[in-house]
């Protein structure tokens, strides 16, 4: 039998083929797009944060608004034992980049005020998570630990409260389940530290909101606008053997920054409630103070 004759170039072409589909990415090629495990495709990181560090919390306050919030602190006679109040105290940290804050505690003859600034830096330790994303997820969770109330309901809640109290025989303000007294409070509208207003429902409790128009409704735990990129205020009333503790707190998050205010006050008096209106509008401020030099 005759044999075939052996074709040298079918070889070679053979070879050039082989060569071309075990080839790596060494050549300069790209790796192939249906590999998404290879190195050769890459990932953006994360943007990082605004802030990259943090005031110094004791000499973030300027003595007048220390002033305004630890009104004791100008009785106090002894020169030495004043500047040391308004120095304050530094809270115990192990990472000043991170997390810092402040102290403040003055007693005067009407009542004990405390004071508590802290400011923490959030770093995300996942590349694909922005710092802020990380912030606002660690804002999201104290937002839901403070347990605010649900907000007061729509107009159209409301006007449905209403018509269905008509076809009852009932009241609006019973069937939206609140109850007025039969007689106005005289000291409703006095403004004195006792009077309804100063009283308002501590936050988290589980009565009915209070009904349109009444003061107090302002005055309710609530999320805040125009204080950072996210704010809440909280307002809490603790009542006890001793004389009744307000605690006031405030925290808005900006960027990569979440800072928190909490304003304590706790009356000398058994009896005396301290001023809710008062003290949410001295910590607001102060908190809108921190956000401007924060973004200054």
């Amino acid at each position: 039998m005759q044999r075939k004759a052996y074709v040298p170039g079918v070889a070679a072409l053979l070879a050039a083929v082989l060569a071309g589909c075990t080839g790596g990415s060494g050549d300069g090629g790209t790796t192939d797009d249906a590999n998404p495990g290879g190195t050769g495709r890459t990932t953006a990181a994360a943007e990082p944060g605004k802030y990259h560090t943090l005031p110094e919390p004791c000499g973030a306050i300027s003595r007048g608004t220390l002033d305004s919030l630890l009104p004791g602190i100008e009785e106090i006679a002894d020169d030495e034992q004043r500047e040391k109040a308004y120095a304050g105290e530094a809270t115990l940290t192990f990472d000043t980049d991170r997390k810092v804050g402040c102290r403040w505690k003055v007693e005067s003859a009407s009542a004990v005020d405390r004071l508590l600034v802290d400011f923490e830096r959030v770093v995300s330790y996942d590349s694909a998570v922005s710092d802020d994303s990380e912030a606002e997820r660690l804002f999201a969770r104290k937002e839901d630990a403070a347990d605010l109330p649900e907000p007061s309901g729509s107009a159209s809640a409301s006007a449905s409260a209403s018509e269905s109290a008509s076809g009852s025989g009932t009241t609006p303000s019973a069937a939206a389940g609140t109850a007025r007294p039969s007689t106005p409070d005289p000291s409703a509208s006095s403004g004195s530290p006792g009077s309804s207003a100063s009283s308002a429902p501590a936050s988290g409790s589980a009565s009915a909101a209070p009904p349109p128009g009444d003061a107090t409704a302002d005055l309710r735990s609530r999320l805040l606008d125009g204080l950072g990129d996210e704010a809440f205020l909280d307002d809490e009333l603790s009542s006890g053997s001793a004389a009744e503790q307000r605690t006031v707190t405030v925290a808005f998050r900006t960027s990569n920054v979440i800072v928190t205010i909490e304003y304590a006050q706790q009356p000398t008096t058994v009896g005396t409630v301290p001023d809710s209106g008062e003290m949410q509008d001295r910590a607001r401020k102060l908190a809108s103070r921190l956000a401007d030099a924060l973004s200054g």
